[in-house]
């Protein structure tokens, strides 16, 4: 009969040098990734929302899922609202029904124009520069935005 062999075990000294490499493959894969950071992608800041003759009278909301913005239309002129609420900085509804934005955080309500008169909200929304771009489009910059005072300058709204 022959003796039974044991198997090879793992040494202190090959485990430790296991772990020693292990932890130093960890750290250049680390500091590698350091050098590649996640990245953020925005939606742009300027951007085209078609022709002047694509808005009926009212709100539009089609851009408000993509852009945070609505564009309007009354009898006058054609706006662009930041869909931002004053208070906290939820994005409002639109209800047609009701003819009225309603932020569903803190209950603030605002007309068709984006002028508060409900709620918490301490002032209207901003508006955003509006212009006609070369080709015939309306540009908007979320740059630059208008407050309620502001409202009648000529970069917060085009003829309709």
């Amino acid at each position: 009969m022959e003796p039974q062999r044991s198997k090879p075990q793992l040494s202190r000294r090959k485990f430790a040098w296991l772990g020693l490499t292990g932890a130093g493959l960890a750290i250049v894969a680390l500091t590698v990734r350091f050098f590649w950071p996640r990245s953020l992608f925005e939606p742009p800041t300027t951007f085209s929302v078609g022709y002047p003759g694509d808005y009926g009278f009212g709100v539009d909301s089609r851009w408000q899922s993509k852009f945070r913005v609505w564009v309007c239309r009354d009898a006058e002129k054609l706006y662009v609202i930041n869909a931002v609420c004053t208070h906290l900085g939820c994005t409002p509804d639109w209800l047609a029904s009701a003819n009225k934005f309603k932020c569903p955080c803190h209950g603030s309500g605002f007309d068709s124009a984006g002028v508060n008169f409900e709620g918490p909200a301490p002032k209207p929304m901003l508006r955003c520069k509006v212009e006609i771009a070369p080709d015939g489009q309306v540009m908007v910059d979320k740059l630059v935005l208008f407050d309620y005072p502001d409202f009648g300058d000529p970069d917060a709204s085009i003829p309709a």
